[in-house]
């Protein structure tokens, strides 16, 4: 065989691979991608609601979220520190071991719900802070201390999904949230705009919604952990352990890095919405529509990324090096092929997206050229979220976390600070500064990622 013959069957050899990987990923991360777009679409409807509510709700609905995004993150990133944990004991075929993980992450859970329970309840020093217009301040106000009821199921929620995904078993994240989306819509609606026999709570309505839900999606997710035969040789409710230091501290250790990281990015948007705010309503209102937009299309590369942990982890638990590549290497493939086309609807269509949430001229027109600018940063934001994901299957969290801050602070916030307020961009201008902290992020974990996979993973 010539060498030319050789290369071109080695070639086919590593498409193939590539192909199958691929495959195998996509597999685990569709219910998981369909998952995060029923939660996602949650707040979607919320806006939607809101937005012909009236637009001072819409702000209002829009601030008090962007409150609760900082909270929820801390605790879905702290929690993920499951899903690796779970994961690399599935890799090694000790799925005996995970019940163990599960009940330790309870307590955890416990802990950190309760926290958030009481800080959102004190959230107003946070909104005057910020800078929130004194007319939105109340509605805000409102929306915060109804969802707080949630937050104690948001804990729950969120240590049952991340133990079913590190077993790769991720459908069920897609059913309990589609059970959400299906309770939340005509919920909210009656609770905001009064009817069925409701009162009309106006934005309360939509955090009273969100917590009922909340309670809802984690009753069930915890009674098909219990039921459901998969789990069974998990033994996830097999005894009651009491909190065991080691344990927890090692979960912690893990996942206060993610919840870091995860803060960092979010933080960077809910600055950014708290900056819109000074521009007026017309800002504080386009930059809402344009940022659910963009949360919309994130859910898609956030899927991928999960399911990435989970094959990393998994590879991991095997003592495949390898294998951690090849899963890198397949996900990177998939959020390629979405965010071109998540940047191409948002390019060609932005007017017909924007219309959807409001019928204000001015609001509509500003929507539009700051979805133009999403659709800009839709490769570095999947790449970035793809590989932090991945970063988090090896447990390395640490370095990401300094990455990200860096990112998004150092070099998005500032450049979005320094274009918006300083050479008077406004709003385009923040997002500017959104653009180029994603791109630096993007960059280094994809680095970090590569330099792990060869040199760092024994």
């Amino acid at each position: 065989m010539s060498e030319s013959e050789t290369r071109q069957g080695v070639g086919s050899g590593r498409f193939a691979r590539l192909r199958e990987e691929c495959g195998r990923t996509f597999v685990l991360a569709l219910p998981l991608v369909v998952g995060q777009l029923l939660l996602i679409s949650m707040n979607v409807a919320d806006t939607v609601l809101s937005g012909k509510l009236s637009t001072d709700t819409l702000a209002a609905v829009s601030m008090g979220y962007n409150a609760w995004i900082l909270a929820l993150l801390v605790v879905i990133g702290v929690l993920m520190a499951v899903t690796p944990a779970v994961a690399q004991l599935d890799g090694a075929r000790r799925r005996g071991e995970v019940g163990h993980v599960f009940r330790q992450s309870l307590w955890i859970a416990l802990g950190i719900g309760s926290l958030l329970f009481v800080g959102l309840r004190f959230a107003d020093p946070l909104l005057e802070l910020a800078g929130v217009a004194p007319e939105i301040r109340p509605g805000a106000r409102e929306f915060l201390a109804a969802i707080s009821w949630g937050a104690p199921a948001l804990a729950l929620f969120s240590t049952a999904k991340s133990t079913s995904e590190g077993l790769s078993l991720t459908r069920p994240t897609m059913y309990v949230s589609a059970l959400g989306l299906v309770v939340l819509v005509p919920l909210a609606w009656a609770l905001m705009y009064g009817r069925l026999g409701a009162p009309k709570l106006g934005a309360a309505g939509a955090g009273y919604a969100h917590a009922t839900v909340l309670w809802i999606e984690a009753g069930a997710y915890l009674a098909i952990l219990a039921r459901d035969p998969r789990y069974r040789d998990a033994r996830l409710f097999e005894r009651f352990d009491a909190p065991e230091l080691a344990a927890i501290a090692h979960l912690l250790k893990v996942g206060l890095p993610m919840g870091v990281s995860i803060v960092m990015e979010g933080g960077l948007f809910v600055a950014t919405a708290w900056m819109s705010v000074t521009f007026g309503p017309v800002s504080s209102s386009a930059h809402a529509i344009a940022l659910n937009v963009a949360s919309v299309t994130f859910m898609v590369p956030l899927g991928i990324g999960m399911a990435t942990t989970v094959r990393v982890g998994n590879a991991v638990g095997r003592r495949d090096r390898a294998g951690i590549a090849w899963a890198g290497a397949s996900g990177f493939v998939l959020v390629l092929a979405t965010q071109t086309i998540g940047a191409t609807v948002l390019f060609v269509a932005p007017n017909a997206i924007a219309d959807i949430y409001t019928d204000d001229a001015a609001v509509l027109a500003l929507a539009s050229t700051l979805l133009g600018l999403a659709a800009v940063f839709q490769m570095s934001d999947g790449v970035q979220v793809l590989f932090n994901g991945a970063l988090r299957g090896l447990e390395d969290t640490l370095v990401p976390a300094l990455i990200t801050t860096l990112s998004y602070w150092g070099i998005g916030f500032t450049v979005g600070w320094w274009l918006g307020k300083e050479l008077n961009q406004g709003p385009v201008g923040l997002w500017k500064g959104l653009v180029a902290g994603l791109t630096s992020s993007a960059l280094l974990l994809f680095a970090r990622f590569a330099w792990k996979a060869r040199y760092g993973v024994r």
